[in-house]
């Protein structure tokens, strides 16, 4: 006999990955406890880098704007040898990407998230350890040690380890974590220093020795505050761990993270940017400092049958380039929304094997690319330097070859099923006075949503049979649909398929006024150009948006039964 389960999808871990997957299934009205071994945040900033596609994920969220108000712009690096200035990376983008590079400490990302899943009626359970779990096609059994030291055992529909590189999930569920670490030690310190360089700039300076070999390096990112930085560089040998015979933190095999052990002093960085900082610089108000070690691994399965792997726990990496929490959060998005169309019994449970599918590629390319940028520099990609920032800035992600981008795909150079759904201004509704962005029209959905391009207003028509259809008014699964116009005014009206897909209408910006009692959706009209500029759709054309902000499907209007009956399948939506 079956157990009751006591929540739908126990989280293993509160940092940035766990947070997130706990505030998109809280979105999507799934239970979810949170538990972290931790009695409190930590207060160090580890992971630094925000990405702009982490910034798109958050806008969706509703958690851009207080993160924006909290970070600091990453306008680039100025990279020094042997005293000598050898290059500047500037950090631009196309001016249609909604969102800069941005430095934020770790533990103000996990605060910003906090309030965020607090608000969402859901609290961290600090110093409360998974103990062990066991899991059987109903659901898993969970172990765990509460703050007072009692034992608790759990029932859960699934389980999702977000609990770092010594993940006690991963290696319960027996998964390999194959790589290596990397010879060196480093420190880690958050300083003030004037260091004289432009805002937003971030500094890296190594001496090379006769023999080409790097032998000392600094690197220095800007963090919130005057003159703060997170500084990094080689450990000296009186704080080597290795020296010292200390295995790494926790007892592990796996050396990635702070180290135990006598943490640097002041005069261990002073003396580090004396010999490799673009100018005298004295340091002071050190906030926190460690050593640490750095692994490249990742996993050979992101889950297995209710279990799963997120973040760290996952893949761990240099971090060359704030790649790594950035990819988590993106693991986490994934699979939430996916976890919570089963549990609703809104799909199969043959879509969560996608999620191993889609992660784990983008997990290995990452591991790679930050592997090869850490020995060999950035400059080491024969990509297009526009090719290379989309990249670094996770906008190129994508999972054309994944099973659930199927169906037409359109002109080869348009975004296809699988990619990322671009963002774009210029969109105007009729009671606003000022233009839109398609990520103000996306937040806080929830659910998948089905655009409607109207390219000729002989095709309005096809809207109205489309929204007003009753051949999918009794599939389950949440699709909301907007309609975009270029055209004349547009009246929102009934929710399309009963609200099983939401769907907006996008009108040409050269589409004729359109009737009030038209379209039956929320329309908008394309008055920049902007979105036929970036989706280069085939005349008048659907296109679906998953909840990850991902594109599931794009045909012609004309289509968009067939092309929704393809998709939903593919989600494996019972009948």
């Amino acid at each position: 006999m079956a157990h009751t389960h006591t929540t739908d999808v126990l989280i293993v871990g509160a940092g940035p990955v766990g947070l997130s997957a706990a505030a998109e299934l809280r979105r999507h009205g799934v239970r979810c406890r949170l538990v972290d071994r931790l009695p409190a945040r930590l207060p160090y900033a580890k992971a630094v880098g925000v990405q702009p596609r982490t910034l798109e994920i958050w806008d969706r969220m509703g958690l851009a704007r207080t993160v924006l108000e909290a970070a600091v712009v990453m306008r680039g690096q100025l990279s020094y040898v042997n005293g000598r200035e050898e290059g500047r990376i500037d950090l631009t983008l196309p001016p249609e990407v909604p969102y800069q590079f941005a430095a934020l400490p770790q533990y103000e990302t996990e605060r910003l998230l906090e309030a965020c899943v607090a608000g969402l009626d859901t609290v961290i359970e600090r110093g409360t350890e998974l103990l062990s779990f066991t899991q059987d096609p109903d659901g898993v059994t969970a172990r765990l040690r509460t703050a007072s030291g009692a034992e608790e055992e759990l029932r859960a529909g699934y389980l999702i380890g977000c609990d770092g590189a010594h993940s006690v999930v991963r290696k319960q569920l027996g998964l390999t974590f194959e790589g290596s670490a990397f010879p060196e030690e480093y420190m880690l310190a958050d300083v003030e220093a004037d260091m004289g360089v432009p805002h937003g700039y971030g500094v890296r300076s190594i001496h090379r020795a006769e023999d080409g070999s790097t032998d000392d390096l600094l690197v220095c990112i800007p963090l919130p505050g005057t003159c703060r930085y997170r500084m990094s560089m080689l450990v000296p040998p009186e704080l080597s761990t290795q020296a010292a015979g200390r295995k790494p933190a926790r007892g592990e095999d796996i050396a990635h993270g702070l180290e135990g052990g006598d943490g640097p002093e002041l005069s261990h960085i002073q003396a580090v940017v004396d010999r490799l900082a673009p100018s005298s610089a004295v340091l002071s108000r050190m906030r926190w400092s460690s050593v640490f070690r750095i692994s490249h691994r990742i996993v050979d399965s992101y889950g297995d049958g209710r279990v799963f792997v997120a973040g760290d726990a996952a893949h761990i990496h240099p971090p060359t380039g704030a790649q790594g929490m950035n990819t988590g959060i993106q693991d986490a998005g994934n699979l939430a929304w996916k976890l919570a169309l089963v549990i609703r019994g809104q799909a199969g449970p043959t879509l969560l094997a996608s999620y191993d599918a889609e992660r784990r590629p983008v997990g290995e390319e990452v591991v790679g690319r930050t592997v090869r940028h850490a020995t060999q520099g950035i400059g080491v990609d024969s990509s297009a330097p526009r090719t290379v920032m989309l990249r670094e800035a996770q906008l190129l992600v994508s999972y054309r070859d994944g099973p659930l981008a199927g169906g037409p795909h359109g002109p080869d150079d348009a975004p296809q099923p699988g990619d990322r759904a671009p963002d774009c201004a210029g969109l105007t509704a009729p009671v606003a006075t000022y233009p839109l962005r398609l990520l103000d029209i996306l937040r806080d959905r929830t659910g998948h949503v089905l655009l409607l391009y109207v390219a000729d207003p002989a095709d309005l028509a096809k809207v109205a049979e489309v929204t007003g259809a009753t051949g999918h008014a009794e599939v389950p699964v949440p699709v909301p649909v907007s309609t975009m116009a270029d055209g004349g005014p547009v009246t929102p009206g009934r929710p399309a398929f009963q609200a099983s897909l939401q769907t907006v209408a996008v009108l040409a910006r050269d589409a004729a006024p359109i009737a009030p009692d038209v379209l039956g959706v929320p329309g908008y009209r394309d008055s920049a150009g902007e979105f036929a500029r970036l989706y280069r759709p085939d005349g008048s054309t659907g296109f679906v948006v998953r909840p990850d902000g991902q594109l599931g499907a794009r045909f012609p209007l004309d289509g968009t039964t067939a092309a929704l009956t393809d998709y939903l399948a593919r989600l494996s939506v019972p009948a």
